[in-house]
């Protein structure tokens, strides 16, 4: 079976990038023997293979009893939360399934990720006349965006429900003894799953509060584990640098950065990659993104974004290098028709398959931006599957990390993120805050 693949050759020269080779194994060494910043971080570095059958039974079986009760499930989290199971679920979804009343598996929908009220409401509303659940993704159960979200739909799901099946519908992914997720589940009964202490959110898709969602959403997540363990064996700390493609991506891209490419456009040819650019972007802005320097994520969707953001990408500031992330096959044939009248001027495409178009718009673009001066790297995979999502999401992970340490920041904490919610608090009036309050006032 053929892994994922990376091809550097429009972006950095072999030989440039085999010059990082010490410096990438001391990072890989860093994060083997985790004696690099963050190393209470590090769960995630060998979870796909130690991940055991009984893990995963025990999660289907739950995802079982939400199949069966729930026509719609709501998964309330923010961040690493609920990005990665919605990169997933998306990307192996019908991108129809909405309109087409699948009565297969449950509808996904997600809360917690923003505090817009209409968006609520209006999830509030379409909730009330379904049989919904809810997967309750927090560590500490007091994240303002997902605590006031899950607050809303408990009371929803047990006044709709009956308080007994909302303990059956119910599942908190929480921290496993402390944190008032925790608190609610016990109190309440909720089945649980347990968010390992030395796992990150955005690190975290691979773990159950990824795999549950993806599960109750009818994908394949042995499959999925599958695929980031044997990616796990490809990027191991035994493998040659230059067949090693986290290790290649990470120099190379650390390379672009010293060369003056401050942004990372992450490009897709397929819409059903759009929340795995969102993923993506998470990962890496929030891994590199202090101590003031750092890669700009950014990710566009082609060929839709070729009509917007291409004039940018071809003429604008050459500050920039594009990741291309190419599904080789896809899963369904489509050819374009002959019309007698050929108004459009379309019969020269006539018997073509779609991707065909699609795979030239591709290899038409690279070539453009290259001539125009935006080194291309290309990550090809086979086909868009549960074993390639797994063996793709691995293959991120681990360039983050081997990239954070290159840069010479902590990849795994995200003090910047804090800034807000203090200020937030203070505007609010949280009970602790008063000082602060105080001060933010008269600012303003």
């Amino acid at each position: 079976m053929k892994n994922i693949s990376l091809n550097i050759e429009n972006a950095v020269a072999q030989k440039v990038v085999a010059a990082y080779e010490a410096q990438v194994k001391a990072c890989q060494d860093k994060l083997e023997n985790g004696t690099g910043e963050g190393n209470d971080f590090l769960g995630w570095l060998h979870l796909p293979s130690s991940i055991t059958a009984a893990e995963l039974s025990e999660l289907k079986a739950t995802a079982q009893v939400m199949r069966e009760n729930c026509e719609v499930v709501v998964v309330a989290g923010i961040g690493g939360s609920y990005l990665g199971a919605r990169a997933v679920i998306e990307a192996l979804g019908n991108s129809f399934s909405a309109f087409n009343g699948d009565k297969t598996n449950p509808t996904i929908v997600f809360a917690g990720h923003n505090i817009g009220e209409d968006y609520l409401y209006e999830l509030t509303e379409y909730l009330s006349d379904k049989k919904f659940g809810v997967i309750n993704i927090s560590k500490s159960g007091t994240t303002t965006e997902t605590a006031l979200a899950f607050r809303l739909l408990k009371k929803q799901c047990e006044k709709q429900r009956g308080k007994d099946m909302a303990k059956k519908v119910i599942v908190a992914i929480t921290d496993a003894v402390k944190g008032a997720a925790r608190k609610c589940a016990t109190q309440e009964g909720y089945k649980t799953f347990v968010i390992p202490d030395n796992v990150g959110g955005r690190y975290s898709v691979l773990t159950p509060v990824g795999l549950l969602p993806i599960a109750i959403a009818g994908f394949d997540i042995e499959q999925l584990v599958k695929g980031g363990a044997d990616m796990e064996k490809v990027c191991g700390n035994d493998v040659p640098m230059m067949e090693n493609p986290s290790a290649v991506y990470a120099a190379t891209r650390n390379e672009l950065y010293k060369q003056g490419k401050k942004i990372e456009i992450l490009v897709n040819f397929n819409p059903k990659l759009h929340y795995m650019n969102e993923w993506w972007k998470q990962l890496y802005g929030e891994s590199e993104g202090k101590d003031n320097k750092g890669i700009f994520n950014a990710a566009v969707d082609f060929s839709t974004d070729l009509h917007s953001m291409g004039q940018w990408i071809q003429q604008g500031e050459r500050s920039i290098f594009e990741t291309v992330v190419s599904i080789e096959n896809p899963d369904h044939k489509l050819e374009v028709p002959f019309d007698e009248e050929n108004l459009d001027g379309l019969n020269f495409l006539a018997g073509k398959r779609v991707d065909e178009v699609n795979k030239m718009a591709e290899l038409g673009t690279q070539l453009a931006h290259v001539d125009g001066g935006v080194p291309n790297m290309r990550i090809s995979v086979p086909q868009l599957n549960e074993y390639y999502l797994g063996q793709l999401i691995y293959f991120f992970e681990k360039a983050c990390g081997i990239s954070g340490y290159i840069l010479g920041v902590n990849p795994f904490n995200q003090p910047g993120v804090e800034a807000y919610k203090k200020n937030m608090f203070a505007l609010l009036n949280k009970p602790g805050y008063e000082a602060e309050s105080k001060a933010i006032l008269a600012r303003i």
